[in-house]
C-alpha cells in the first residue's frame, strides 16, 4: 500500500500504520488463516483483519478471536465480518481517534479516504500515546498553562533555568510594583498620622481585593482552558453583576466591625465605599489581565498573577486613601 502524505502531528494519518493485515472479502477463513501464519512477523499490529472489495474500499472486519473461533475454514470471511465500522478520516484530529477508541472499545481504529479506500490504521501503541499527550495536556489547560509555555512543562524535567527565567520577570515586577505601593502610602503620612485607624486597616482592605482578585483570576483563566470560543461579553457582564454583589456584602461587613471594634461611624463609612470600589477594581483588572495576556501570547497563569495583583493593591491603596482624604476632610 502506498505511503500516505504527511499531515499534521494532531490529525490521525500521522499517527496511522500500513503494514495491518488487509485480505479480500470474498476469501475463505482458511486462504486469510493460512497468509496470517506466513506473514505474521510483517504485521505491526494483529488486533483486526481488515476487508476490503476490489476497488479498495473497506468494507468490514473481523477480530483474530473470532478466526479462529470459527470451526468452518471454508467460509468466506464476508459472511461473517463486522459490517457496521468505526473509521476515522486522514485529517481527523488526533483527540478524536482516541475518543472513538475508547468510547466503542477498539483496540485499533482504521483511517479511510472520502470514498471509504482503506488508507491504514491508527493502532493501539499510538492511540496510548496520544491518549496520554491529550490528558497531559487537558491538566496544563485546566490549571490555565497555554501553549506559549511551551512542551518543558509538560514534563517533569522541565530544567531548572526555564522555569526561573518563566516566573522571575514577573516576580521582579511585583517588586518593582510594591515600591510605587509603599511611595503612594508615602504621599499620605500626614493623614495617616491624624487618623491612625486608617493605617490599621490597610491590611485589611489589600487581603480583601486581592482575595476577591485572586478568586476571579483562577476562574477566568479555567474558563479560558474549557472553552477557547469564551463569549468575553457574557462572561464579563456576569463578573459585573458578581462583583457589585461581593463588593457590597463585604463593605458592609468590614464597615459594621469597624465601626464594631473602633466605634468611628466615619471610619465605617470609609471602610465600606473604599473597600466596594476596591473590590470591583481588582474584579475588573484581574478579568482583564487574563485576557489582555493570552491575546499578546504570554501565558495567563504565570503572569495575570504578580502583574494583576500588584495593579489591585495600588488601585486599592489609592482608592482607600482618596476616599479617606474625601470624607475626613469634608466639613
Amino acid at each position: 500500500m502506498t505511503t500516505p502524505p504527511q499531515y499534521s502531528a494532531e490529525t490521525a494519518a500521522n499517527n496511522m500504520v500500513n503494514n495491518v493485515p488487509i485480505f479480500n472479502e470474498d476469501e475463505t477463513l482458511e486462504e486469510i488463516e493460512k497468509m496470517l501464519i506466513e506473514d505474521a512477523s510483517d504485521y505491526v499490529s494483529l488486533d483486526y483483519i481488515y476487508l476490503t472489495n476490489k476497488n479498495n474500499t473497506l468494507v468490514g472486519v473481523i477480530s483474530i478471536k473470532n478466526l479462529i473461533r470459527t470451526k468452518d475454514k471454508s467460509v468466506k470471511v464476508n459472511q461473517i465480518m463486522v459490517k457496521n465500522l468505526v473509521n476515522v478520516f486522514a485529517d481527523t484530529n488526533q483527540e478524536r481517534v482516541v475518543y472513538q477508541a475508547l468510547s466503542h472499545g477498539l483496540k485499533s481504529i482504521p483511517v479511510v479516504d472520502d470514498q471509504g479506500g482503506l488508507m491504514g490504521v491508527v493502532p493501539y501503541d499510538a492511540i496510548l500515546k496520544i491518549f496520554n499527550h491529550e490528558v497531559q495536556s487537558d491538566i496544563f489547560n485546566f490549571g490555565g498553562i497555554f501553549h506559549k509555555v511551551g512542551d518543558e512543562y509538560t514534563s517533569i524535567n522541565s530544567s531548572a533555568s526555564h522555569m526561573i527565567r518563566s516566573r522571575l520577570p514577573w516576580l521582579i515586577i511585583g517588586v518593582v510594583g510594591g515600591t510605587l505601593a509603599a511611595s503612594l502610602i508615602g504621599h499620605f503620612e500626614e493623614l495617616l498620622s491624624s487618623f491612625i485607624a486608617l493605617a490599621s486597616f490597610i491590611p485589611v482592605m489589600v487581603y480583601m481585593s486581592d482575595a476577591a482578585g485572586a478568586q476571579t483570576e483562577a476562574l477566568i483563566i479555567r474558563s479560558m482552558a474549557l472553552d477557547t470560543k469564551l463569549n468575553v461579553r457574557k462572561y464579563l457582564i456576569r463578573e459585573i453583576i458578581v462583583a457589585t454583589a461581593l463588593a457590597a456584602a463585604s463593605g458592609l461587613f468590614a464597615a459594621f466591625l469597624a465601626y464594631i471594634t473602633r466605634q468611628n461611624l466615619t471610619l465605617g463609612l470609609i471602610i465600606f465605599l473604599a473597600l466596594f470600589f476596591s473590590i470591583i477594581a481588582s474584579v475588573t483588572i484581574n478579568t482583564f489581565a487574563p485576557l489582555i495576556l493570552k491575546r499578546f501570547n504570554y501565558d495567563p497563569a504565570l503572569a495575570t498573577g504578580p502583574l494583576a495583583t500588584i495593579f489591585s493593591d495600588i488601585t486599592t491603596l489609592a482608592i482607600y486613601l482618596a476616599v479617606a482624604l474625601v470624607l475626613l476632610q469634608s466639613p
